[in-house]
């Protein structure tokens, strides 16, 4: 008679061998006594995954979804060689491939696999989520400094270890899509100079400077001076360096504090993926303020992540958070939530300003948080010196996740050109024919 794990193991087999066959993926499964099956017909690719024991399939089985794989992956029941999440999820995704099975093969492949339905997983000890309510729904001003530095505050060389060299945190731009990541931010950084009009004595604030590159390619190639606010202290004292190391110091400023405290005016204002982080209910504030510190003639550029549109809901729907969005705000971006791009637009004509135009850079950050997928994995030995090994494979799903929700559209990225409202002439050109000299 076999054994338990005899009788899993081939139970393991026949699973992979039945979803080979609905779904076709260039990879390969290994199981945890060195066994290695194809996962489609004839993958020629060296994509393989690996599974550690039978209560990673019991886990899949119960919930079959790239999401549960992805959370299989943080706690060591999966891993991936000769490849990353990002390339299985395209494959995956690819022709509209699902892991869901219809009731007649559920009833089929029962019996067989009924082993694994009461195999779970070692849990992992929770030691790296936000410690406190990280969904942002009862937030205050001071909760945005919190939730900030627990992203942005993990080590400044661990962002080094999948960004550019200019430390850019948002969605690159691609002129071409062969370009790599360094080359994308820099003609980002342009395009946002471009957007805004910028000229020699522009006031510039940036909400949200990050490492500073924004502001220091402002002033370096545009003849502006800039202001600087984040929440960060890390990104705050490489900001402050890097503006002394390039002798940009006299003419930028950084300041840690939130968006509410800021005075003053300035002829244009940048907000690049800042956004995300004031709270659906705090949109109308946030949208006055900047109205209150832009000049009379002068443009504001609010470059966000977006969802779709929502649907009506009622009752308990309304309140009901998604595990993967739960997850999300508990591990990486506590207190973030998403706008709709109407919703955005309408908060901006309701706080009095004119909008000119509004670009959609969707596919742009499903390639820039491949990218960056792809170099946290190739630094994999660096980042875990860093940060410790169940952190870097937290980022590394993260970034997997939003690279395939950016390309299946899910996740949007816009940017919105405004400037306040008036009668008569606005601050721009009469086309466009400039941002692309």
């Amino acid at each position: 008679m076999a054994t338990r794990d005899e009788q899993q193991l081939d139970a393991a087999r026949a699973l992979v061998r039945d979803v080979a066959q609905k779904l076709d993926l260039n990879a390969w499964v290994r199981l945890w006594d060195g066994s290695r099956i194809p996962l489609g017909k004839a993958p020629s690719g060296p994509f393989e995954i690996a599974i550690a024991g039978p209560g990673v399939i019991g886990a899949i089985l119960r919930r079959p979804s790239l999401d549960t794989i992805i959370r299989q992956y943080v706690d060591k029941g999966i891993d991936f060689t000769g490849g990353t999440l990002v390339d299985f999820g395209r494959d995956l995704q690819h022709g509209s491939k699902s892991l869901k099975m219809r009731p007649a093969d559920t009833l089929r492949l029962a019996a067989k696999l009924r082993p694994f339905f009461f195999a779970k997983p070692n849990a992992a000890a929770d030691t790296q989520g936000f410690q406190g309510e990280f969904t942002g729904k009862n937030r205050k001003t001071a909760d945005n400094k919190a939730f900030v530095q627990f992203h942005y505050d993990v080590s400044n060389e661990f962002y080094a270890t999948f960004l550019d060299p200019e430390m850019v945190y948002s969605c690159a731009y691609y002129t071409d899509w062969a370009n790599g990541v360094a080359q994308a931010q820099r003609d980002k950084l342009d395009m946002i100079c471009r957007k805004l009009r910028l000229k020699p004595g522009d006031r510039l604030l940036d909400i949200g400077s990050g490492w500073g590159g924004l502001v220091c390619h402002a002033v370096q190639n545009y003849g502006v001076t800039a202001h600087g606010i984040t929440l960060s202290q890390r990104q705050l004292e490489f900001a402050v360096d890097k503006a002394k190391r390039l002798g940009l110091d006299q003419k930028i400023t950084f300041e840690l504090t939130d968006y509410t405290n800021v005075t003053g005016k300035f002829d244009k204002i940048a907000s690049i993926g800042m956004y995300e982080h004031i709270g659906l209910k705090n949109i109308s504030t946030y949208m006055s303020k900047v109205r209150s510190l832009l000049a009379d003639d002068g443009l504001f550029l609010n470059h966000a992540i977006s969802r779709r549109a929502p649907r009506p809901q009622k009752g308990w729907l309304k309140s009901r958070m998604r595990p993967e969005k739960k997850a999300i705000a508990k591990y990486i971006f506590p207190g973030g939530e998403l706008d709709d791009i109407g919703h955005s637009v309408a908060a901006m004509e309701r706080a009095g300003f004119e909008v000119h135009d509004i670009e959609g850079w969707r596919m742009h950050y499903a390639r820039t948080c491949q990218l960056w997928c792809e170099r946290l994995t190739e630094n994999r030995e660096a980042a875990i010196k860093e940060v410790g090994e169940e952190k870097y494979r937290i980022w590394v799903a993260y970034l997997a996740g939003v690279s395939l929700a950016f390309h299946r559209g899910t996740l949007r990225l816009f940017q919105t050109l405004a400037s306040k409202s008036a009668k008569g002439p606005t601050p721009l050109p009469p086309t466009r024919a400039d941002l692309y000299r």
